[in-house]
């Protein structure tokens, strides 16, 4: 039991100037006087394009961590590409470099897609997460406030502590204040609404809802794999659930704009989602989405992992980024 409860704790564990030097597979780029050197990851083990990082990119809103942008192997300055932003970058490309050698495999769904033309061009921004503070960043903060006060200081957070000290607006603004502008001025991406979109799994679910509730203005779409409604460890009378619905009724944007996916399996950490469904498919509903701009798909037979989400990321690549 301890074993199962360990593994669990693990799995949910700006307008601004640039210069650029370019030399070789790395360059830099400066802002206020604060410098990001984005180098080649000349040991990843992809299938296709290339992978750049800061390895520990400054911030003045969330601790330091390494960013990673993938890049098609056609990718050039003359074309223009939308942007995907990725929660949990380190499990995005190699399996190789996972803790649990396994892998979304977001660079050979890409490729393909993109080969196919069933995709407009697209490059992906891949944040990395520091798995002692997973939980507290990528939490959607503002529905702690649709928890009652008089039980909020006996619950805990994902690892079982007390004390909780959420991080997740200021997760947000780095992403939109201080990573979002150097992507724009260091590529050849869309900067537009339309063309930026957010991704995640489990935790990364929640907050890549969040991004888009909190940001309607800067996020066109936001995929929700596996999300994880329980919001901590699943146990009884949770109040997690209904806090994070009840944000989600008053601040998810309403259809006309945006497109929203959301998906779940049934076993493992999933076996905790299908209960949910009803109530996400309402919300969707009264927010005015149809199939057309929202989806909320069950995959029977699936677990929580990158080996279930990788059987299914182009269902969210082609509901976005479809030509």
């Amino acid at each position: 039991m301890k074993k199962i409860i360990f593994i669990l704790i693990i799995c949910l564990s700006f307008s601004c100037k640039s210069e650029k030097e370019v030399k070789d597979d790395k360059f830099e780029v400066k802002v206020e006087d604060a410098t990001y050197k984005l180098e080649n990851v000349d040991d990843a083990i992809l299938f296709a394009g290339e992978l750049m990082r800061v390895n520990s990119f400054p911030s003045n809103y969330i601790t330091p961590r390494p960013v990673d942008v993938w890049l098609p192997k056609d990718y050039s300055k003359d074309n223009k590409y939308s942007v995907l932003y990725m929660h949990d970058g380190q499990m995005l490309f190699d399996s190789t470099a996972t803790w649990n050698k396994q892998e979304w495999k977001v660079d050979e769904w890409a490729t393909e897609l993109m080969d196919t033309d069933k995709t407009k061009d697209f490059i992906v921004v891949a944040i990395h997460n520091i798995p002692q503070i997973r939980w507290q960043d990528l939490y959607p903060q503002k529905s702690f406030d649709f928890i009652d006060e008089s039980i909020k200081d006996s619950l805990v957070d994902i690892a079982g502590s007390k004390n909780i000290k959420l991080n997740g607006d200021n997760y947000l603004r780095f992403l939109v204040e201080e990573l979002k502008p150097i992507i724009d001025s260091s590529y050849s991406v869309y900067t537009d609404m339309e063309n930026t979109f957010v991704m995640g799994s489990s935790m990364g679910g929640l907050m890549s809802m969040y991004a888009i509730s909190e940001y309607p203005k800067v996020f066109g779409g936001a995929a929700c794999l596996s999300t994880h409604w329980p919001g901590a460890m699943p146990m009884e009378d949770n109040p997690y659930p209904e806090a994070i619905f009840n944000y989600m009724e008053a601040n998810l944007p309403k259809a006309g704009d945006h497109k929203l996916y959301f998906d779940y399996g049934n076993k493992t950490l999933d076996q905790h989602y299908p209960k949910y469904a009803p109530r996400v498919d309402e919300i969707l509903k009264g927010k005015g989405y149809t199939e057309k701009d929202s989806k909320n798909l069950f995959f029977e037979g699936t677990d929580h992992s990158e080996n279930s989400w990788n059987q299914r990321l182009d269902q969210p690549l082609t509901f976005f980024l479809g030509k």
